[in-house]
């Protein structure tokens, strides 16, 4: 893309304030963070650094494996703190990784930068002060709910939470309430549409102006956002939102609408490489999103390895600012773990849970999509109907539904591989 040699001057002076900021931070993390001390023990040559092409020539790759390692080795918060523990005010957890969730502690300069991402979001979702922000999240120890929560009531919002709702509260409450912006899942967006068509209730009479969708890939397929758009009204604006735990609001829907993500590069530094051969690939390549965090400082990750698979572009804005675009949004994942509305579900997590039911025989996960999206299922091979059982315990342990169902004896196959056992889509 040919830029305006105006424009290149406005990017280069952004670059070397985004550079200057960041190598400020490693000063603070090479005196005092153990984790990235360990992982990373060239760090304290950070001074000599010019610039960010620099940084990854020296830092390795970090992945969820090494910050589950770092917790288990200094439970139970891990060792990768900047900071000393009674400065970290905000506690946070994953859904789940390799079977156990991980903390995240967060101080309140850190709260408050990723706050700032969040107004990213809201602002290109034309969210304004004094908008009435309906969110269906069971509100659990994940730090998206918290955050565009919070992000949306300090922009002047009023904000509606419904944890511990059924979905006809849900529905019935965004009516009543007049919500103008619903905040959701891609699958319980499509949920609600369902129940709305089954109860007789015209949704495209609504106030609601845009559906901001996060917690699940989903968002930025065409065909998702044609559905739920056809029930709700064809005035209805679908933003699609990709963040995670481990690195907080990462990205919003690309300006015009086209189902595509646009990262904050004022608070990110992105790569995409082969997941095979770690080397990068060009832009229009699928590749698994590398991140590296800008501004949390007190619990940084650096070169994560998100496992998550895209197609980059980049460009530059209307301003000469350097973009980065998914296009199309999230394309998969480079491992076996699934988002199933919102949750991430991992073969052993989910092994975690049956191995407790001495009843099951044999086992077999199916993901099976329903309107564009997943949901799991469970087949079981057991010497009692322990169906209700093993559901609970999902519920519990995920706070997910999980269909379980009872098979006859001898039906399911004997796999030698786990990976027979989980059936991916």
């Amino acid at each position: 893309m040919t830029v305006p040699v105006g424009d290149l001057e406005v990017a280069e002076r952004w670059e070397r304030k985004r550079w200057s900021d960041f190598k400020e931070n490693l000063g603070l993390l090479s005196a005092s963070n153990h984790f990235q001390k360990d992982h990373f023990p060239v760090l304290e040559l950070y001074d000599s650094w010019e610039s960010f092409e620099d940084f990854i020539s020296y830092c390795p790759f970090t992945s969820k494996g090494d910050l589950a390692r770092d917790r288990e080795n200094n439970p139970p918060y891990g060792s990768n703190l900047t900071f000393p523990l009674s400065e970290y005010k905000k506690f946070n957890q994953t859904s789940g990784t390799q079977g156990k969730p991980m903390v995240w502690l967060d101080t309140m300069n850190d709260w408050r930068w990723m706050l700032g991402n969040w107004d990213r979001v809201l602002e290109e979702a034309e969210v304004s002060p004094g908008d009435r922000c309906f969110f269906a999240f069971s509100f659990g120890p994940f730090l998206g709910f918290w955050t565009a929560y919070e992000a949306a009531t300090q922009k002047g919002c009023i904000c509606m939470p419904s944890g511990g709702q059924s979905t006809e509260q849900r529905l019935l409450g965004m009516i009543q309430h007049k919500a103008q912006h619903l905040f959701c899942t891609p699958t319980y967006a499509m949920r609600l549409s369902n129940l709305a068509q089954e109860s007789g209730i015209d949704l495209t009479t609504h106030a609601l102006k845009s559906i901001i969708l996060a917690g699940e890939t989903g968002g930025s397929i065409g065909s998702v956002r044609e559905q739920i758009s056809t029930v709700w009204g064809d005035g209805i604006k679908i933003f699609d939102h990709y963040g995670m735990t481990e690195v907080g609001p990462v990205a919003y829907e690309t300006p015009g609408g086209q189902g595509g993500l646009r990262i904050i590069l004022d608070s990110y530094f992105p790569e995409v490489i082969d997941p095979e051969s770690n080397l990068p690939v060009n832009d229009s390549e699928k590749g698994e999103l590398v991140l590296t965090t800008l501004g949390r400082v007190g619990c940084p990750v650096f070169r994560y390895r998100t496992g998550d698979l895209v197609i980059a572009k980049r460009g530059y804005d209307h301003m000469g600012l350097p973009t980065f675009d998914l296009i199309g949004g999230i394309h998969g994942r480079v491992d076996d773990m699934v988002v199933v509305r919102g949750v991430n579900l991992y073969p052993s997590a989910v092994y975690a849970v049956l191995e407790n039911f001495p009843e099951i025989i044999e086992y077999q996960v199916v993901f099976v999509e329903r309107d564009c999206m997943l949901e799991a299922q469970v087949n079981l091979e057991s010497s009692m109907n322990i169906s209700d059982k093993v559901e609970q315990a999902f519920q519990e342990s995920f706070s997910l539904r999980i269909s379980v169902n009872r098979v006859e004896a001898g039906s399911l196959p004997r796999p030698e591989m786990k990976s027979r056992r989980w059936i991916k889509p």
